[in-house]
């Protein structure tokens, strides 16, 4: 334990999302050897990241105004909605330049256990967007774990009679893994979609 402004700083580092306390103790004595310049940058880029940044209003990515550039863009595709936990799983998307639609995050997924029920997420706002007739298929990006396949299933079973076509994302065993670290879900999901092979 370190003595007071120090260890207030430690303890703040560590409430941090994958941050643990080495990790922090590293950070706060990396802030604490830096030029002060650089330090006063970062503190005015975290004061206006959090007086501007803000969630869209039509999909909830993360905006700098009342929509994203998302949705602001004419060319994107507005027949497909591909649906997301969360605004990052928007970005890694993106970086594949594979899809060209429209997105919704949900601001997380269904866990009981955590209880994290339909209601606290933004279900009810992507079943309005869905209500006026426009779109033709909704991609279910969650994650391929135990709550984003329950998320997947609840979405699937709520949309269904609306005559829309639901996919889902092709899931399972990553290149250069091996098949005895998989887990059952992952396992699964790589059954589920094999592939014929040609010779």
């Amino acid at each position: 334990m370190y003595e007071g402004v120090v260890q207030d700083l430690i303890d703040e580092l560590t409430r941090l999302p994958g941050i643990g306390p080495r990790g922090a103790q590293r950070i706060a004595f990396h802030l604490l050897q830096t030029d002060p310049a650089d330090v006063q940058r970062l503190t005015e880029v975290l004061t206006i990241v959090k007086d501007k940044v803000r969630f869209c209003e039509t999909c909830f990515n993360v905006a700098e105004s009342e929509q994203c550039r998302i949705c602001l863009d004419p060319e994107r595709d507005g027949t497909q909605i591909c649906v997301v936990e969360d605004s990052k799983d928007v970005n890694a998307i993106e970086r594949t330049h594979e899809f060209k639609g429209r997105y919704h995050v949900l601001g997380g997924a269904i866990s009981p256990i955590d209880g994290i029920g339909p209601d606290d997420l933004r279900i009810t706002e992507l079943v309005k967007r869905l209500s006026d007739g426009r779109i033709g298929e909704l991609i279910v990006a969650t994650n391929p774990n135990l709550t984003g396949e329950a998320t997947a299933s609840y979405l699937n079973r709520l949309v269904s009679p609306m005559g829309l076509k639901v996919s889902r994302l092709a899931s399972g065993l990553p290149v250069g893994g091996d098949l005895e670290y998989a887990d059952e879900v992952t396992l699964g999901r790589a059954f589920e979609g094999r592939r014929l092979m040609h010779a």
